[in-house]
């Protein structure tokens, strides 16, 4: 606690951490994390920090600026500096992830949800606005994209299935939160349509796990340490492995005819993975840019018979 008060001292010439007031405890929360994340990124994770010890919105720290913080909180916050700086994301410190406006549930058995799966959700979204459609999200995780699909679509029928019963619960657990109404069910993508009843969808959407084991070298130790390697990786000899089982899954009765494949995935097998698409029949293969101008998203149709 005396090198919480030096620092914040150093910083902001505040004799004691009774007295200090929120302004100067994000302005050293900043300076400590800045260094190893960037300005951006420590200046959001402020944000976030206080959001989870105190309940407050950014409208609301704005606004308390200059009021006191605790000892107590200021204590929770150097604890939770140092899990930062030793790599530990801040979703999983807290146990929650910010997607598509909704607090989702993350652990150690999911991914945390991206802002670039964000964009997939939104296209999804924008490109459908017919009553009742049935969705198969494929490789679900934390039920991120299922759920998104299940409260922004309208009235559609949503099921959701993953490998891993860990994930599941989780996913499970947020849908029951934000009374989503998914549908759940452990199923590998690799045997569909094996566990699906026969089912047929309009819409198929994943972003199954796309990094292949090489590129593991290039990654950080917080999405490596903390992450499941399960959802993350693929053999380098078959890189779109789930993708093929998917659009293969898709060609037959998985998915109906006019209906939607939407994907995730690893903008260096983009034009490989379109080919697959327009060799197996599919029409209106589409490769989306994100906003960081990565080829990111495929859409394909599959042709009306």
């Amino acid at each position: 606690m005396k090198r919480v008060i030096k620092d914040m001292e150093t910083i902001n010439n505040q004799p004691t951490e009774s007295s200090t007031p929120l302004k100067s405890v994000i302005a050293w929360i900043i300076s400590r994390l800045e260094p190893k994340y960037g300005r951006g990124e420590a200046r959001e994770m402020s944000r976030i920090i206080f959001e989870n010890l105190k309940g407050w919105n950014p409208v609301e720290i704005a606004i308390r600026q200059d009021e006191p913080v605790s000892e107590f909180i200021t204590g929770k916050i150097s604890g939770i500096i140092d899990r930062l700086l030793a790599d530990e994301p801040i979703q999983q410190i807290f146990g929650n992830a910010d997607f598509y406006g909704m607090k989702l549930k993350v652990t150690r058995d999911t991914l945390i949800p991206r802002p670039e799966t964000a964009e997939l959700v939104d296209i999804i979204v924008k490109e459908n606005p017919e009553k009742d459609l049935r969705v198969l999200d494929a490789g679900t995780g934390s039920g991120c994209i299922a759920i998104a699909l299940s409260r922004n679509l309208l009235f559609p029928q949503v099921t959701a299935i993953d490998i891993s019963r860990l994930a599941l619960a989780v996913a499970q657990e947020n849908s029951r939160q934000l009374h989503a109404g998914v549908d759940f069910i452990n199923a590998d993508i690799l045997t569909l349509p094996a566990g699906l009843d026969n089912r047929q969808f309009d819409i198929i959407v994943s972003n199954p796990p796309y990094i292949a084991e090489k590129e593991k070298q290039h990654m950080e130790a917080n999405v490596l340490d903390y992450e499941p390697a399960l959802a993350l990786f693929v053999p380098d000899s078959d890189p779109l492995r789930f993708y093929n089982a998917i659009l293969e899954s898709a060609k037959g009765d998985l998915l109906v005819p006019g209906g939607r494949i939407y994907f995730e995935i690893n903008p260096d097998y983009a034009s490989e993975l379109r080919q697959k698409a327009q060799t197996l029949g599919f029409i209106e293969v589409t490769l989306i840019r994100d906003t960081y101008g990565k080829q990111r998203f495929l859409s394909a149709k599959k042709e009306n018979i």
